[in-house]
């Protein structure tokens, strides 16, 4: 039984190898078209960071047990790690350009590959480099958890972000407790707004002067715990209203309750709950969620309706397997938006709450439901 506040989603599953809708469909809608002019940047949102392949097993019905053998139902593989947030951003309709270095091997070459020319994501700012062997993380997803293995070489010896980051609308960063990075001073300085985020704190200091980049920041989107522990508070949304005093807008995730934020300069605050969805696999969910944040912030929408399609696409991407794969883009999106509006079951107010989305999905956007997305795997010939 769903919750009363909120909209159910559907469940997808099946076999993510079934084939409808690929990677390589680009955003059919523009949420900033009308807000484009001569003279913008470029670019929407830039990114930098470590690009992995991502190989993901699926329909495992159990975690492997020590000494056995586990056979899976379904693989795939797609890239990972700063790419989720890269697809997540062009899917979603965003100019997208991304800093990172790839491996000169051949899952470098793929990633590369389908990143650029499936996404459309600009890799001018990315570089290959010779003799490094890419990154790779082995997910099993299993009772809508996962577990990973990892393996990596050293990262090439120079910073893969540019000295001068090109001209971006936003960008979003991973601050780093103790470190600053060199780029976000840059881009913050001519003009670009920065969004972060940050990971767990292996220190355990859980200082929030050690992330000093924040100072740069207009928003933080932490998730409960972190925002607790950088506070000192007992409560995720006091923890919220805390962080305001370090950053203009502060968005903290709860899970399976939704989010909630708070925007010092205005005095908005809102909460939205989470859709009711059966989680296949968790990956890239996080991602996903701020990139749904950051295209509501730069189309100019009210601080609900930003938390409403963050939550929103984080949703619809966990009813998938893998990370950048999983990203929804506006022809999932239409097609959960009318699914639900044809149910009688639905709660009216939960209805209206998703309503700022009528005039995004144009018509020709209204696919069956549920849709499928592919999963490509490495070794397909390029017209297979």
């Amino acid at each position: 039984m769903m919750p009363s506040h909120a909209i159910a989603g559907e469940e997808t599953g099946g076999d993510p190898e079934h084939l409808t809708q690929t990677a390589r469909h680009q955003a059919q809608v523009d949420p900033l078209a009308a807000l484009r002019a001569p003279g913008d940047p470029p670019w929407d949102v830039y990114l930098t960071g470590t690009v992995f392949l991502d190989i993901v097993f699926t329909g495992l019905d159990t975690a492997p047990v020590r000494g056995t053998e586990s056979w899976a139902r379904g693989m795939g593989s797609s890239p990972g790690g700063v790419a989720n947030m890269a697809a997540a951003l062009a899917r979603l309709g965003l100019r997208t350009s991304l800093a990172a270095a790839f491996g000169d091997d051949h899952y470098g070459e793929y990633c590369w590959d389908a990143l650029a020319r499936g996404e459309g994501i600009d890799l001018t700012p990315s570089r290959t480099v010779p003799g490094w062997h890419s990154p790779v993380t082995v997910s099993m997803a299993y009772e809508g958890e996962r577990t990973m293995i990892s393996h990596g070489h050293e990262p090439p010896p120079e910073e893969p972000a540019p000295d001068c980051p090109p001209p971006a609308r936003a960008a979003v960063a991973s601050l780093t407790p103790g470190r600053r990075a060199p780029w976000i001073a840059q881009a913050a300085r001519k003009g670009t707004r920065i969004f972060a985020d940050v990971g767990w704190d292996d220190t355990g200091a859980w200082d929030l002067a050690g992330l000093a980049d924040l100072e740069h920041c207009e928003a933080f989107l932490p998730n409960a715990e972190e925002a607790m522990r950088y506070t000192g508070s007992t409560c995720p949304k006091a923890a919220a209203h805390a962080l305001t005093e370090h950053v203009p807008v502060a968005v903290v995730t709860l899970g399976a309750e939704g989010a909630y934020a708070v925007d010092r300069r205005t005095g908005e605050t809102a909460e939205v709950p989470a859709i009711a969805v059966e989680a296949l696999d968790p990956t890239g969910a996080g991602d996903v969620f701020v990139a749904g944040f950051v295209t509501g912030t730069l189309a100019g929408w009210s601080l609900a309706d930003r938390l409403a399609l963050a939550g929103l696409t984080a949703a619809l991407s966990v009813q998938e397997f893998g990370g950048s794969l999983s990203a929804p883009g506006w022809s999932e999106i239409g097609a959960w938006w009318r699914r639900v509006q044809s149910l009688d079951t639905q709660n009216p107010a939960a209805l209206r709450r998703y309503a700022f989305l009528d005039p995004l999905i144009p018509a020709h956007l209204d696919r069956p439901w549920p849709l499928r997305r592919a999963v490509p795997t490495i070794g397909f010939g390029r017209n297979a």
